[in-house]
């Protein structure tokens, strides 16, 4: 028996050869057996597989993040506050802002009215900017949280602490950290995607694996039919010539791993192999031109000749359901444009537009197909904006339309589906949506609860590092059950 899979793979180790089983389909294998054949393999090279981790039931399998780069200002999307008309033009209360940090501002800037209507949506009356209509016919899948709260006032480290739990670089993410417990669902794609529109200020740092295995890093995919470099062969370069390469290079690694014992290796050895299988996988999982044109006009995408056509942000959308449907277990969907310090009536409203309709046909869509309860939908971004109004610019001095500085001690975000209760707004902050009054959510009990959704308690993910066990929340954080169903 031996002898004969050493003629097949030929291999004189014996070992089992992927590139030589996935050219010979034809050996009888069916491709239940092939891909449990495959996952064993990669298992037995690879040190750093864990086995998933499940503490408790699990609300949800899978989360899609939206993240609004640059921070939405809370009092003119999602927190109303009537009492910034009569302040309007006037300094806030001086022991409110007496001993604040701001990025651009002093504590003395006068405070800025909303100029938009809010109103109850839906049957459970979720209140909402009139900047988002079409995410208003969605507002029964909603929890609004207006309580959450960061430590960061910077765009690099708010974005970092968002996503880390730290505001510095080096830490793992919480998609992270999720792929670290949880594994993959789909062998053929990255468990980890990242999708967007423009980087954000803090780069790939905001999908890093940190100090985890770099296998666990998010994978981005860019626009087209080509979202990942090298996906097609060089010109006159086989498919079949190709994993010869594959297969030639993870020997040589093989070799160096038996003599370095380097974990990192077997990672390389692992993302060779990811990355052979995607050629396959990737270009009909990004042709969005076979979905139905009622999905395609849902995602506002259906164009008049036919063609896909539309923003990149609902287009994101659309792809990272179809991402979640294959068994990708974080998709990360960065969003750019909401750094409003100036200019902010006529920036804010052309943000929103960009994203409300793909946010609102996200949810349907998952709905629809009964998967919005299994998948975590979240948005927002790194901090809030100020109640007071930034009109100078930040290098230069120079007069501009008025806009608002950033905010950290109080923003707002909304979740759906994987367990979050339907319909439902948890927090307050004061009349000027400056502080948080009741119920804060710390971005440390955020990540706790995000993690209690996915049936992993924080408290017991853990990875030793430099001598002493690192967590997401490291220290702090707790799990907000009033959110959950």
């Amino acid at each position: 028996m031996k002898k004969k899979r050493s003629v097949i793979c030929g291999s004189r180790s014996g070992s089992i050869n992927r590139r030589s089983i996935l050219r010979q389909g034809t050996l009888g294998i069916g491709s239940l057996a092939l891909a449990s054949l495959l996952q064993r393999d990669v298992n037995a090279a690879d040190s750093a597989s864990r086995q998933r981790i499940i503490h408790h039931p699990p609300r949800a399998k899978s989360v899609i993040f939206l993240h609004m780069t640059g921070g939405p200002s809370q009092m003119d999307t999602l927190d109303p506050k009537p009492a910034l008309e009569k302040w309007d033009g006037q300094p806030l209360p001086e022991e409110l802002t007496r001993g604040q940090k701001f990025a651009f501002i002093t504590p003395q800037a006068r405070a800025i009215k909303s100029p938009y209507k809010f109103a109850p949506q839906g049957k459970s009356g979720v209140v909402m900017s009139e900047l988002f209509p079409h995410l208003a016919k969605v507002a029964d899948e909603l929890t609004v949280i207006r309580s959450m709260r960061t430590n960061e006032i910077n765009h690099g480290s708010g974005e970092l602490f968002m996503h880390t739990g730290h505001g510095r670089m080096g830490r793992p993410t919480l998609g992270a950290w999720t792929i670290f417990g949880l594994g993959t669902e789909n062998e053929n794609l990255p468990a980890y995607v990242v999708l967007k529109d423009g980087a954000p200020i803090a780069g790939p740092s905001v999908w890093s694996s940190g100090f985890l295995s770099s296998r666990y890093q998010g994978v981005e995919f860019r626009r087209g039919k080509n979202p990942i470099f090298f996906l097609e062969n060089p010109k006159r370069v086989s498919h079949e010539e190709r994993g010869d390469i594959v297969s030639a290079v993870n020997r040589l690694n093989n070799q160096a791993f038996q003599r370095y014992h380097d974990p990192e290796i077997t990672t390389r050895i692992a993302q060779y192999e990811l990355a052979y299988r995607m050629q396959t996988a990737v270009p009909e999982l990004v042709d969005l031109a076979s979905e139905p044109r009622h999905i395609l006009e849902l995602y506002g995408l259906a164009g008049a000749d036919g063609n896909v056509q539309g923003g990149d942000f609902n287009r994101n959308c659309l792809l990272a359901r179809r991402l979640i449907e294959q068994g990708v277990r974080f998709v990360q969907v960065f969003a750019k444009g909401w750094d409003h310090h100036s200019d902010i009536y006529k920036g804010l409203p052309r943000s929103c537009r960009k994203v409300d309709r793909g946010c609102a046909a996200l949810i349907q869509d998952l709905k629809q197909r009964g998967q919005l309860d299994e998948t975590l939908v979240i948005w927002g971004g790194e901090f809030g904006r100020t109640p007071m109004v930034q009109e100078n610019n930040a290098g230069t001095g120079a007069k501009t339309p008025p806009g608002r500085d950033h905010h950290k001690e109080c923003f707002s975000i909304w979740m759906a589906g994987g367990g979050i209760k339907r319909g439902f707004t948890y927090g307050t902050t004061d009349d000027f949506g400056f502080a948080v009054v009741d119920n804060e959510v710390h971005v440390h009990d955020f990540h706790a609860t995000c993690l209690h959704l996915l049936g992993i308690n924080h408290l017991r993910l853990t990875h030793r590092h430099q001598g002493r066990d690192f967590r997401l929340t490291d220290v702090h954080g707790r799990v907000v059950h009033d959110l959950f169903t």
